[in-house]
This record gives C-alpha cells, sequence and structure tokens, in this order.
C-alpha cells in the first residue's frame, strides 16, 4: 500500500478538519491546533499517521462551528480594519476578508500586506496566530499549486491571528547591546503569588509594564543578522523549557516554535519587515518570561543533564511525539528538530525530551485545557 507524502497528508487533514471552528477551552475559545499539529506530524514523516491522529483530535477536543461571518470588513479602509482588530467576535468576518484577499491575489503577496500590520499583535492567543499563519505558509509553498484547503487554512491562520490581535505595552526595538542569553539572565523575574496556572498568568500579563525590567529588556537586545538571532531565541527558550519543571509545561514551548514558525515565513517576505518582527518576537519573549515564570529557575545552567543523561536522537524523539500524540509535544518536537538541524546544540533534544514527559498524552476528553494556551 503506497503511504501518503507530506501534500497529500496535510490536504486529507485540512479535509477532514474544514467542518471544525475554534476549540472550546476552559474559559476561553482557543485557536484550532489541529491542521498545525497534523502538519508538523507530515513533516516529522508521519503522513501515514495523519488521518488517525485527526480523527482522535476530533474526539478528545470539543470545537464549535466555523465563525459566522457578520458585518464586511474593508481591506481598503484602514480605519474599518483596524476597528476590527482584536475582536474575536469578528472572527468570521476576518476569514471572510482574506479569503476575498487571497482569492485576487498571490498568497504571498497577501502575507507580505498583512504581516505588518498584523506583527504588533504577535502575542495573539499565545503566538498562536502567527504559528498557525506559518504552518499554513509553509504547506502552500512546498506545494506545485496551492489548493482550495490550504489558501482557507491561510485564511482562518491569519484571521485568528487578526481577531486575537493584542499589542504589549511598550515599544520593542533592537538598540542594545545584550545578546539574548544575556538579556534573559539580566531580566528581573518576580514570585507568583502560588502556582502559575491560568488565573495566575492572566493576573500577571494584565500588570506587565509594573515588572521591574520590563521596559528597560524591550530594547535590550543587540541587533543581528534575522536567521542568526532567530536560532539564538530558539536555543535559549529550549534553555528556559528545561529549566523550569515546575510551571505548567505548555506555555514556554511558545518561547521556541514562535521564532521557529517565523522563520518558516522570512523568506517570503521583504528584509524590511525581519528586524521589526524579531523585536516583536523578543518583546513576546519577555513577557513570556515575566508572567510564565517566577524567577531564573535552572536557565543557563547543566541541571537538566542530570535530568535527562540519556536524550535519544530525534528520529526517536519524533517517533515517540507521534505516539504521545498532544498537539503541542508534536508541534515542539518537530520545531526543535528543524533548529537543530540548523545549529545543532543538546537542549534541544533534551527540551523535546522534557515536553513528551512533562505535557499529557492525547487524552479522550479536552478536560482542564489551559486557556492561556491558545
Amino acid at each position: 500500500m503506497t503511504q501518503p507524502g507530506y501534500h497529500d497528508a496535510v490536504n486529507d487533514a485540512l479535509e477532514r478538519m474544514a467542518d471544525l471552528g475554534y476549540e472550546r477551552g476552559v474559559g476561553a475559545d482557543l485557536a484550532n491546533h489541529g491542521p498545525m499539529g497534523a502538519e508538523a506530524l507530515a513533516v516529522l514523516g508521519y503522513g501515514a499517521d495523519v488521518a488517525g491522529w485527526v480523527e482522535r483530535y476530533r474526539v478528545a477536543v470539543p470545537h464549535h462551528e466555523p465563525p459566522e461571518p457578520r458585518f464586511p470588513i474593508d481591506a481598503a479602509d484602514e480605519s474599518d480594519w483596524r476597528g476590527a482588530l482584536g475582536r474575536f467576535e469578528r472572527a468570521g468576518d476576518w476569514e471572510r476578508l482574506f479569503q476575498r484577499e487571497l482569492a485576487g491575489h498571490d498568497w504571498t503577496s497577501v502575507l507580505a500586506r498583512w504581516w505588518p500590520r498584523l506583527l504588533p499583535g504577535m502575542f495573539a492567543g499565545l503566538t498562536h496566530g502567527l504559528i498557525r499563519t506559518a504552518h499554513a505558509a509553509r504547506a502552500l509553498h512546498a506545494a506545485d499549486a496551492p489548493t482550495a484547503l490550504q489558501l482557507t487554512e491561510l485564511a482562518r491562520g491569519l484571521a485568528y491571528w487578526a481577531a486575537r490581535y493584542r499589542e504589549l505595552p511598550g515599544r520593542p526595538g533592537l538598540h542594545g547591546t545584550q545578546s539574548v542569553a544575556e538579556a534573559v539572565a539580566a531580566l528581573p523575574r518576580e514570585p507568583a503569588d502560588g502556582p502559575l496556572g491560568p488565573a495566575t498568568g492572566h493576573r500577571r500579563l494584565a500588570r506587565l509594564p509594573e515588572f521591574p525590567g520590563y521596559e528597560r529588556a524591550l530594547t535590550a537586545l543587540a541587533p543581528d543578522r534575522a536567521h542568526a538571532l532567530l536560532s539564538r531565541m530558539t536555543t535559549q527558550f529550549a534553555d528556559v523549557y528545561l529549566g523550569h519543571p515546575e510551571v505548567f509545561p505548555v506555555p514556554l514551548v511558545h518561547g521556541v516554535t514562535a521564532p521557529a514558525a517565523a522563520r518558516l515565513v522570512l523568506p517570503l517576505l521583504p528584509e524590511e519587515t525581519y528586524e521589526k518582527t524579531l523585536a516583536v518576537l523578543w518583546q513576546v519573549h519577555t513577557a513570556l518570561l515575566l508572567v510564565f515564570t517566577g524567577d531564573h529557575g535552572g536557565e543557563g545552567g547543566g541541571a537538566w543533564r542530570e535530568t535527562y543523561p540519556d536524550v535519544p536522537g530525534f528520529g526517536e524523539l519524533a517517533a515517540r511525539a507521534a505516539e504521545h500524540g498532544d498537539e503541542h509535544v508534536i508541534k515542539f518536537t518537530e520545531a526543535c528538530r528543524r533548529e537543530h538541524a540548523l545549529r545543532p546544540d543538546p537542549r534541544y533534544p533534551a527540551a523535546a525530551l522534557a515536553a513528551q514527559q512533562r505535557i499529557a498524552p492525547q487524552q479522550s476528553d479536552a478536560a482542564g485545557r489551559y486557556p492561556g494556551a491558545g
């Protein structure tokens, strides 16, 4: 029996999930993780497992119907589309707008036009707007010709980003002298008043400007070549993930998956967007550290080597991720594998292994799904 290749596996997955809207989370509706997880599973070489994974995901995670459009958004009227940013009740309107945009223009030109508009709101849904858009763009870039399903998925990724758009306070910029490692080490942390769970995380995010060092950190990072700085970001946040076994295990994975997602898209964009993208990514990283960690934990040390003395290679880690089934584990393992191939570092496979052990395997229901992971 012929095994499905990447393209066929992704399109079959998109067809199987075409009727799904956003996930029903605990206290908030979340991004639809299914298309991202399925695409990453296919990239890991498990295209034959994608259809089964999708069917299990549909059972495990309850969803709404796809959002219905209500009032058209005029892409040519800046005051109109800006007024709709961050309004989740208009997710259907945003999806319809991007479907119109993609029907009338090459998808890369649509991406290039809207990327700088959406960029300041990258924190949207804990970066899932960025990440879903990037997975969709990778599938489109790999296709000989875009399919309607792939274009719809890109529209949905961009629509989620726009509807969940959230600008963080402050003005980030690469105006400093510090490396990523130095900037992470220099950022003061504030102990949490209890476990770093959903309620605590949302309270801390609301008071972000009050944290000592936040404003200063936004401009502390030194400029660098885009792809080199992305590697330093993903390496350092693999280290951060390893250094905090005490916190809820999902949010900090986005310290790696967000810059790894940006790397997929940057080659499709004008170079003048690179520096701003990197600056906003660093702002997101700063927020993740202040909101989801209460101290420096085991960052920057080698304590993780004692916990994970025998880390398997990525061939074995990919197999374990496919068996584990959780969408964040699959995406994180794929991102770490890809980043490790570009700039090998033992923290990538160790972090992937840590996530596989800390995050519960795919369940038969969505009880306890964390709204901050949306």
